[in-house]
C-alpha cells in the first residue's frame, strides 16, 4: 500500500483512508474486515460543585466534539495541537462554568451519543473513566455508573478521591454499582500520584483486582499545577511499590512518551493506553513497548473516535496481528471480557 496521508482537512475528509467512508452526513468504517474495538478511554459531561445537571441517557442528533469536526486535523502530531485558540476557550468554559448548567457542548456528552458513535466505527464497548473531587464537591462516578446501567457496550472505572475518607468503604460502594476500575487525574484531582493516601488507594484498588488508570504525562494545555503533578517522575513509585496492582498510563505519557515507555519496559504492572499520541508515537510504542500491554482509547467526547482508530489503522497497516491486539484483544483480557 502506498503512504497514507496524516493530514486532513476535516474529520469527513478521513475518508480518503481505505477504511472510511461518509454516509448520510456521518463517517463511518467501511470496511468489514477492521477489526472490532475496546475504547479504553472516554468521558460523559464531567460536573464538580454541583450534581449533573444533564440526562446522561439522553441523544441528541449530533455530538459537539471538543475539537469541532470542520477543524483541520494533523494525526502526526500530540491531538492537542489541533486546537485553534476560540476552540481552547469554548472548550475550557465548557469544563468549568459550563459544568454548572444544563446546556453547553456538554449536553451532547450522553451515552446514546456515545453509543451511536461506536456502532459506526465498528467500537464494540467503550470505558467511561469517571473524575471526582473530595468532600462530596461532585459525583460523577456514582452518577455515571447509574446512567450506564442496562447498557452493555459500556463499562465504567470508578472515582475515589485520595484525600476522601473512608476511601475503601467508598470504593466498595462503587464496585457495588458496578465500577471496573478506578480513574486517577492528578491534574484534575490536584494530587501528586506518589502521595502517601495515593498509594493507599491503588493497593486497596489492587487487593480488589481493579486496574487504575492514570491521567499521566503533561499535555501543556493544563494549569501550571496540573503540569507538575502530571510529570511522569511522579508515577514511578506507585508502580513500583504497588506490584499488585495494574496501572494504565494514559496518554502513555503524554508529552513525556518516552518516559512512559520506560515505565512500562521495566514494570510489569504498567500498561500503555494511545489517546493523543501522534501516528509516530503510535508506531514507535508498536514497536518498542511490551505488545500485549499496548491498549486503544480515544478521550471521546474531546475528539472523534474515528481519529485516535485512523492513527492505529495506519500504524498497524503492515502488522494485523498487532492491529488487532491494540484494538481489542489486550482490553478484553484487561477488562475480563
Amino acid at each position: 500500500m502506498s503512504a497514507l496521508p496524516t493530514r486532513f482537512d476535516s474529520l469527513h475528509d478521513l475518508a480518503r483512508l481505505p477504511w472510511f467512508d461518509v454516509r448520510d452526513g456521518r463517517l463511518v468504517v467501511a470496511d468489514p474486515t477492521v477489526p472490532e474495538a475496546i475504547d479504553l478511554h472516554t468521558h460523559l459531561a464531567l460536573a464538580f460543585l454541583r450534581p449533573t445537571q444533564l440526562d446522561l441517557r439522553r441523544a441528541s442528533p449530533r455530538t459537539e466534539h471538543y475539537l469541532p469536526s470542520d477543524r483541520a486535523l494533523d494525526l502526526d502530531v500530540y491531538q492537542n495541537r489541533n486546537f485553534s485558540p476560540e476552540d481552547m476557550k469554548r472548550m475550557t468554559h465548557d469544563l468549568a462554568a459550563g459544568s454548572l448548567g444544563s446546556g453547553g457542548m456538554r449536553a451532547t456528552h450522553t451515552i446514546p451519543n456515545l453509543v451511536r458513535e461506536m456502532g459506526e466505527l465498528r467500537i464494540v464497548q467503550s470505558a467511561l473513566l469517571a473524575i471526582d473531587w473530595p468532600l462530596g464537591l461532585s459525583d460523577n462516578a456514582r452518577t455515571w455508573l447509574r446512567a450506564a446501567k442496562g447498557e452493555p457496550s459500556v463499562v465504567v472505572f470508578g472515582s475515589v478521591h485520595p484525600f476522601d475518607r473512608h476511601i475503601e468503604r467508598k470504593l466498595d460502594a462503587q464496585v457495588a454499582l458496578g465500577a471496573r476500575g478506578i480513574k486517577v487525574h492528578p491534574a484534575v484531582q490536584l494530587v501528586k500520584p506518589d502521595a502517601p493516601r495515593c498509594l493507599a488507594l491503588y493497593r486497596a484498588a489492587g487487593v480488589r483486582r481493579l486496574p487504575v488508570f492514570f491521567h499521566c504525562g503533561p499535555v501543556d494545555i493544563e494549569t501550571r499545577l496540573g503540569r507538575h503533578l502530571s510529570q511522569v517522575r511522579h508515577y514511578e513509585r506507585a508502580v513500583a511499590e504497588c506490584p499488585e496492582t495494574t496501572f494504565v498510563l494514559g496518554h502513555s505519557g503524554a508529552l513525556q512518551l518516552d518516559q512512559g515507555l520506560a515505565l512500562a519496559r521495566r514494570y510489569p504492572n504498567v500498561w500503555l493506553e494511545l489517546a493523543s499520541q501522534s501516528v509516530s508515537n503510535v508506531r514507535k510504542l508498536i514497536e518498542q513497548a511490551p505488545p500485549e500491554r499496548i491498549v486503544f482509547g480515544t478521550d471521546w467526547p474531546f475528539y472523534h473516535q474515528a481519529t485516535g482508530l485512523a492513527k492505529v489503522l495506519i500504524a498497524t497497516v503492515d502488522d494485523e496481528p498487532a492491529r488487532k491486539a491494540i484494538l481489542h484483544d489486550n482490553a478484553a483480557r484487561l477488562l475480563g471480557c
